[in-house]
C-alpha cells in the first residue's frame, strides 16, 4: 500500500500543489515555515479525516479562502483508488472514495493506517492524560471500527450528562431518574473501551520493550501501567462521585479520566528519566504503534516523520536509518531543514527516494 499522488487546493499555505510520490522514500526539503509539516498534515487528512496540528477543520483552508481540498491516489496492491477530502465555509465536511460519499468520515479511518512522529510528541510523555488517551485511542480507532464508534457515542453520552448537572446546579434542582440513563449509558460503552484498551496494551508493551532496547542500546525494562476506575466496581465509584459531579458540574468518574503511566525500571520516565531516555521511549513507542497497526490491519502503514533528524542524537538517527534500509518500513515521507542530510543518507543506502524542494508553499521535484 503506498500513496502514489496528491493534489492540494488552498490547504493551510497551498494555494495548489500536485506531488507525485516514491513507493518508499519521499523528502520535503526546505526552510523552517515553507510548508513541509503542512504536506505531511496533507497525507494525514487523507487518513485520519482530520488534522494533526489543527482542532478546528476550517481553520485549514487558507487565509482568505472559502474551502479546502486534498485528493489523493492511493495504491492498494491490487487496485488504486481515489480518496477526496473536502471542506467549505459553513458546509459539512466530505470524505469520497472514488467518487463515493462516506455518510460518516469516521467510516473512513483505518482505511489508510498511518502514524505521525511529530516534535510535540513530547507531550504524550510530559503532558496530561488525556494526550495519553488520545496516543492510544488513536491507534485502536485505526484497528476496530467499533471502537471508535463505542468512543464517538460515549463523548457524546458524557456531553448529555455533564450537561444536565450543568442544569441540575443552574436550577437547584436534582433528578437521579433523568441521571440515570446517561450514567448506564458511559458505563456500557466504556466496558468495551476499557477491554479494548487493556487487551491492546498487553499486545503493545513487548513491542515497545523491544524496540526501546533496540534504539536505546540500554538494558532498562520499560513499561505501561493502565490506570482506570473500570478495573474496580465502576457502578459503585459513579454512585460514590456522585455530589463531587454536583459540586464541580462535570462527570469525574469514566474512561476520559484513564491514564496509562510510563514507567522505565518502573518509576517514572517523566520524572527519573534522562533527556535521550525519553527520546528513545518516545520513538519506541511510536515504532510500537506502527508494528501494531501493521499486525493488525495486515499491511504496512504509512510512516510521516517530521522534523526527526533535528530531535535526535547521531546514535539515534543512525539506528533509525538502519531500520529503513532493512525494509522494516513501507512507504515514508520526512521532512527536513538540511537538504544535504536526508538526500546523503538515502542516496548513499540506494533506496528508492523522491526529494521535494518546498518554500512559501511551492514545491518542486530536485532532480
Amino acid at each position: 500500500m503506498h500513496l502514489e499522488s496528491i493534489r492540494l487546493a488552498n490547504f493551510k499555505n497551498y494555494e495548489s500543489a500536485q506531488l507525485e510520490f516514491s513507493p518508499q522514500v519521499n523528502c520535503f526539503l526546505g526552510p523552517n515555515g515553507s510548508g513541509k509539516t503542512n504536506l505531511l498534515d496533507a497525507i494525514y487528512y487523507l487518513a485520519i479525516t482530520k488534522s494533526a496540528e489543527q482542532s478546528q477543520d476550517q481553520l485549514c483552508i487558507k487565509h482568505q479562502e472559502t474551502f479546502f481540498s486534498i485528493k489523493g491516489k492511493m495504491n492498494f496492491g491490487t487496485k488504486s483508488e481515489e480518496v477526496l477530502c473536502t471542506l467549505e465555509i459553513g458546509k459539512k465536511k466530505s470524505i469520497r472514495l472514488d467518487g463515493v460519499p462516506y455518510k460518516k468520515a469516521s467510516e473512513h479511518v483505518g482505511k489508510i493506517p498511518v502514524v505521525l512522529i511529530a516534535p510535540n510528541d513530547t507531550d504524550i510523555i510530559r503532558g496530561a492524560s488525556d494526550e495519553r488517551r488520545k496516543f492510544f485511542d488513536a491507534i485502536l480507532s485505526q484497528t476496530d471500527a467499533v471502537y471508535l464508534s463505542n468512543l464517538i457515542a460515549y463523548n457524546h453520552a458524557l456531553k448529555q450528562r455533564n450537561s444536565l448537572l450543568k442544569r441540575f446546579a443552574e436550577q437547584n434542582t436534582f433528578d437521579a431518574d433523568l441521571l440515570e440513563p446517561f450514567t448506564l449509558k458511559l458505563i456500557e460503552l466504556g466496558t468495551y473501551i476499557h477491554k479494548r484498551r487493556k487487551e491492546a496494551l498487553n499486545f503493545f508493551k513487548p513491542l515497545l520493550q523491544s524496540h526501546y532496547e533496540n534504539i536505546s542500546d540500554d538494558g532498562e525494562k520499560v513499561d505501561v501501567v493502565y490506570q482506570s476506575h473500570f478495573e474496580k466496581d465502576v457502578a459503585k465509584a459513579y454512585t460514590d462521585s456522585l455530589q463531587k459531579d454536583m459540586i464541580l458540574k462535570r462527570t469525574n468518574v469514566g474512561i476520559h479520566k484513564d491514564d496509562f503511566d510510563f514507567l522505565m525500571e518502573e518509576r517514572p520516565i517523566k520524572k527519573f528519566g534522562s533527556q535521550g531516555q525519553q527520546k528513545s521511549f518516545l520513538i519506541s513507542l511510536k515504532l510500537a504503534n506502527y508494528d501494531f497497526l501493521k499486525e493488525q490491519k495486515g499491511k504496512e502503514p504509512i510512516l510521516l516523520l517530521d522534523d526527526i533528524f533535528d530531535k535526535l542524537d547521531d546514535n539515534r538517527i543512525a539506528k533509525l536509518i538502519e531500520m529503513v534500509a532493512s525494509d522494516q518500513f513501507g512507504q515514508i515521507f520526512i521532512t527536513d531543514a538540511r537538504p544535504e542530510r536526508s538526500i546523503g543518507f538515502f542516496e548513499e543506502l540506494n533506496i528508492d527516494s523522491s526529494f521535494f524542494n518546498v518554500d512559501s508553499g511551492l514545491t518542486s521535484l530536485l532532480e
